[in-house]
């Protein structure tokens, strides 16, 4: 079995990153990972539905955290996906007997050991199999505390599940790695794309303007879809950024971590009002879950509205747009 040091953090591609860089002996925290990745994103997309609902986004897509933390650190990351099953399989077991763990992309709801209440049809959940006793695998699942064996049976499921996202058996792996020649150029040129991504981008559904926009949207489901309609479309809001993986708010306090880290790596004191600016912004976002969430379990309370929380959700999106504005200029 491959000698494999199992963190739990608090969501799956940056906990599987950081995970695997460790093992090469690069020491990078899941913030770190989740900051070099360009992580942090805000998209509300009323014309893609998921379960009949808009989907609201407060992260980047699936995939690109590897991506961009291999591009900036100049790693080596290898990736495979596979039409054949029999074959995705066998280069799996073919990597772990050469000691090397494998990353892999699946279908959340197929993983056995995720208890049944949190099991959803999401085909980009990562993982790392670090070992295998014939055809048992040994799983470290950065959203699980602990460790778990799996049959291969069930991981085959997991890795060709159907639908969106479906992973075709993705797997990735890195070589053999040294430590990037410069961590502070990777931070600068994340940090610069994430600002530019919440609060330049000309497009009014996306960063802080897609947030203005939810606002106008929210405010109006009542009278526009009918107080029962509403209460479905302000519920996606509050899953979205709660209950999908690590949510909305969880992901602004992810990154606030990284920039209380770049605080560190720039030796930059502004990094660390940056971070404190930014934590919060993520309880805010959290108070706006808890009024949401009394509205749809009918048990608002004197104040509690529709356009209470838009209001939370323009406050935000001001104090965002300031935020991410400050740091574009720092970086100049």
């Amino acid at each position: 079995m491959i000698d494999f040091c199992h963190e739990q953090t608090a969501h799956c591609e940056s906990g599987v990153l950081s995970n695997l860089l460790k093992f090469h002996g690069l020491e990078i925290s899941e913030p770190m990972a989740f900051g070099l990745g360009q992580g942090l994103f805000f998209a509300y997309a009323p014309f893609i539905r998921l379960n009949k609902l808009p989907l609201i986004t407060y992260r980047a897509t699936p995939g690109r955290l590897l991506k961009q933390v291999s591009r900036g650190l100049g790693l080596d990351l290898q990736t495979m996906q596979f039409r054949d099953q029999d074959k995705g399989m066998q280069v799996l077991d073919d990597l772990l007997d050469q000691g090397i763990p494998v990353g892999l992309q699946t279908g959340i709801y197929w993983l056995p050991y995720i208890p049944r209440a949190y099991r959803f049809h999401f085909n980009a959940h990562n993982l790392v199999v670090y070992g295998r006793d014939g055809d048992q695998y040994q799983i470290s699942d950065p959203v699980m505390p602990f460790t778990t064996v799996i049959s291969r049976a069930d991981l085959q499921v997991a890795r060709f599940a159907k639908g969106p996202l479906a992973p075709k058996g993705k797997l990735y792996y890195f070589d053999i790695i040294a430590a990037p020649a410069s961590l502070g150029d990777a931070v600068r040129e994340s940090l610069r794309y994430v600002a530019k991504q919440m609060c330049r981008v000309p497009f009014f559904l996306i960063g802080t303007r897609g947030m203005h926009f939810l606002a106008g949207r929210l405010e109006n489901w009542p009278a526009k879809l009918g107080e029962k309609n509403g209460l479905l479309h302000l519920s996606q809001v509050i899953r979205m950024q709660e209950e999908i993986g690590t949510g909305g708010a969880g992901f602004r306090l992810l990154y606030a971590a990284f920039l209380q880290e770049c605080q560190e790596v720039l030796v930059e004191p502004r990094m660390g009002v940056f971070s404190q600016r930014l934590t919060a912004i993520g309880d805010e976002w959290r108070v706006f879950a808890a009024m949401a969430a009394r509205l749809c379990k009918g048990r608002g309370r004197d104040g509690d509205s529709f356009s209470h929380c838009a209001g939370i959700i323009r406050r935000c999106a001001d104090q965002e747009e300031q935020l991410f504005q400050d740091i574009l200029r720092y970086l100049g």
